[in-house]
């Protein structure tokens, strides 16, 4: 009994060591490599992402961040479902083509408010509410954005006005034009509609979009010698102000101040052939040719800010070098310091630095701002602020201190140094 319990150990002690055998076998084989298996969730970006304002994007530039045409046509979709203008970064990430890890990845770059409000029917709560005031009959087309904050429209109300405007082509064609202008709300209109000098009418066949299309309106014409207008009295003429400026510009810069005949006034490029026929009976240019005795100009009684064309090139300025400095003032609203003026491209050196070591510069007409009270036409603008507007009215809406927005605009230090010239 004891010999045939031993034989059966012996037999299970054997079984075990051939299992043992056989695993130990299994496992010392050399592994098969398998390839790594990567599960994509997500379209990876290899770009570099940079700030921007999804308002401003197309469908392109929205595929470029990493969205499907699908999702992109849904975006743009709940874009016009919210009033055609994303006012928040909380509004925008209710859109279900975004997913959450792609607004992750998108939201420090994306430039609008945390939060704000979503429908679209108080998209102008924020405009101060203040009545209209009109002084008498009056052409819409001729009012700057002054003049239409001066009636009771906010700054940014008067920068859409505008805006639209120049859509139209310059002008705003009727009355009816005038009425779509989202800005003007039905009780405005009421009140303006018998001060505007439109016709009530849109004319057939015109198209918005930039076309260079012009009102004929009636003019009372008189007789005028040109030599004698600015550029408001061109606007007079029926012409826009941008149209004004070039033939203001044409005949003092070109012509070195004056129209010599009327042919010289026919080559003007903004004067249409249709348009000087309809001026020239009144035209009556002084054809005195007594010389006429030159003004010397003291110039160490002229200012900087103030100096013309005309007497720059008496100085001794070439046109080029003059038209530069009288161009590169303009876009400033003026120089604050000397070195500016000898910073200016296309200029004669030699000369301006005799030029400004005698004339004065008087800077107390010069317009500064805070960063966070600067007209948003004023800082597109200017050259010192206009490659930082996006961002400088962005970060105001969350930071009123203006070293703060400084310090989030990461600036070179003459870039900033610039700045400051212009900040209050």
């Amino acid at each position: 009994m004891m010999r045939k319990k031993y034989y059966q150990k012996l037999a299970f002690m054997g079984m075990l060591l051939i299992v043992l055998l056989a695993f130990q076998n299994y496992t010392g084989r050399e592994k098969d490599s398998f390839p790594e298996v990567k599960f994509i969730t997500t379209r990876s970006t290899s770009w570099n992402l940079t700030d921007f304002n999804p308002n401003d994007l197309d469908a392109m530039q929205w595929e470029h961040l990493g969205f499907s045409e699908k999702q992109v046509s849904t975006i743009l979709n709940y874009k016009k479902m919210v009033g055609g203008q994303f006012r928040s970064k909380d509004q925008l990430k209710k859109c279900y083509a975004i997913s959450a890890e792609k607004f992750s990845e998108l939201e420090s770059y994306i430039m609008l408010p945390e939060a704000g409000k979503d429908h679209h029917f108080e998209k102008f709560d924020k405009y101060e509410k203040k009545e209209i005031r009109i002084s008498g009959r009056f052409n819409p087309d001729r009012l700057s954005a002054a003049e239409w904050i001066r009636m009771g429209f906010s700054e940014k109300q008067a920068e859409a006005i505008l805006k639209y405007k120049n859509y139209l082509g310059g002008s705003f064609i009727s009355k009816e034009k005038f009425k779509e202008c989202f800005i003007i709300s039905p009780a405005s209109y009421t009140k303006l509609e018998s001060y505007l000098i439109l016709p009530a009418k849109t004319p057939e066949g015109f198209k918005s979009h930039g076309k260079n299309y012009t009102v004929q309106s009636k003019i009372h014409y008189r007789n005028f010698d040109p030599n004698s207008l600015n550029s408001e009295d061109w606007q007079a003429l029926g012409f826009s102000e941008k149209q004004a400026n070039t033939i203001v510009n044409y005949r003092d810069r070109n012509l070195r101040g004056s129209f010599k005949s009327l042919e010289d006034i026919k080559k003007c490029f903004v004067i249409s052939k249709e348009k000087f026929e309809e001026l020239s009976p009144y035209i009556k240019l002084n054809t005195n040719t007594n010389p006429i005795q030159k003004q010397e100009t003291d110039f160490s009684k002229v200012d900087l800010n103030i100096i013309t064309f005309k007497q720059l090139l008496e100085f001794g300025l070439d046109e080029k070098s003059a038209g530069s400095m009288i161009g590169f003032r303009k876009k400033l609203r003026g120089f604050v310091n000397k070195q500016q003026i000898l910073d200016t491209y296309n200029i004669d050196k030699n000369l301006v630095q005799k030029l400004i070591s005698i004339a004065p510069l008087d800077i107390s007409n010069v317009p500064k701002y805070t960063l966070t009270e600067a007209p948003e036409e004023w800082l597109k603008d200017h050259p010192y602020f206009k490659y930082s507007a996006d961002k400088i009215i962005f970060y105001r809406t969350t930071y009123t201190d203006d070293r703060k927005i400084l310090k989030l605009l990461k600036l070179k230090p003459e870039y900033e140094e610039r700045m400051k010239l212009y900040l209050k």
